[in-house]
């Protein structure tokens, strides 16, 4: 079973701020701001929705195609999904445009700035999801645009079931698209702040958007999830992680567990836990695809945790 991992590919650049900003930015002085800050540590992570998903939907034993647009410095990313296995024919190049890229500097209080470079990403519309043969689910995650209508509009209209997953991108769409989003998508998947958004922007309740689709799942960190489905509401609990070292991604994990789970068929009690699971094994890694397992040593710890066998 084949799944079409539509979003983007994109490299993270962290670097960290061994100070906090507060003691650097005059807060009578930002509309003249002009700061620099020295970074001694810094690492880069291959990341990207797509590439997130597909890399934990691998892990998990499933067959992942990530579909997206990159650029003249791809070949490392390249070379390390072909290393893992991961199918790559879906994946378009475009010499003269960069991969998209996230620039982030945290500080001691976890504050965040980042700049993100869309790059190739803004010409994710020139994949197709009608050339892709042999697909039985699919994926919209955050991309360009363009790309995120055309990927939905032809999951429909091939009959592909998929999860809408607008993340990031939200604030892409007005409200009529967003609400033409989730009556083509099977599923719709948000977390908890993006719920909320979510209704303010649709003008319709969860009731209402479940109501379109056969389930809307909501994520709400360490309280688990939520999911709403033939007329029930479903909670997941969370999983328990040993440790917490970045949190980045998690949503991306669980969405790879969602996939897997609609794919074998299992209930929603169950996918609401396996999605919860691989969250809970990210957070104890830094960065997106650090986090190494096989489906063996997962089912085991699902087992370990929740009390009963996949």
């Amino acid at each position: 079973m084949a799944a079409l991992i539509c979003g983007s590919l994109a490299y993270d650049t962290i670097m960290v701020f061994p100070d906090q900003f507060k003691n650097h930015i005059l807060p009578d002085k930002v509309h003249i701001l002009n700061v620099s800050f020295l970074v001694p540590r810094m690492r880069r992570e291959f990341g990207g929705c797509a590439g997130n998903i597909a890399y934990n939907l691998k892990l998990l034993g499933g067959d992942p195609i990530p579909m997206a647009t990159v650029g003249q410095d791809f070949g490392p990313y390249r070379e390390y999904f072909a290393g893992l296995g991961i199918d790559l024919s879906r994946v378009k190049e475009i010499p003269e445009l960069f991969t998209p890229q996230a620039f982030i500097t945290t500080d001691h209080d976890n504050n965040q700035i980042t700049a993100f470079h869309p790059g190739a990403m803004m010409r994710s519309h020139e994949n197709h999801v009608r050339d892709v043969p042999g697909v039985t689910i699919g994926i919209v995650s955050p991309d360009g645009r363009d790309g995120m209508i055309q990927n939905a509009r032809e999951f429909r209209e091939a009959g592909i079931p998929f999860v809408f997953d607008p993340g990031q991108a939200m604030p892409l769409f007005n409200g009529a698209e967003l609400r033409e989003f989730i009556e083509q998508a099977d599923y719709v998947t948000v977390n908890d702040y993006e719920s909320n958004l979510l209704q303010e922007r649709t003008g319709w309740d969860e009731a209402t958007i479940a109501g379109k689709v056969k389930a809307y799942i909501a994520t709400r960190g360490p309280k688990g999830a939520v999911i709403y489905a033939d007329g029930e509401v479903i909670e997941a609990p969370p999983a328990k992680e040993r440790c917490i070292a970045d949190p980045t991604g998690c949503g991306d994990a669980f969405r790879a567990g969602l996939i897997f789970g609609i794919e074998r068929g299992y209930d929603w009690k169950t996918i609401g836990r396996i999605g919860n699971l691989m969250g809970s094994l990210k957070v104890e890694h830094h960065g997106t695809q650090n986090q190494r397992f096989s489906y063996d040593e997962f089912a085991e710890e699902f087992r370990r945790q929740f009390g009963y066998a996949l």
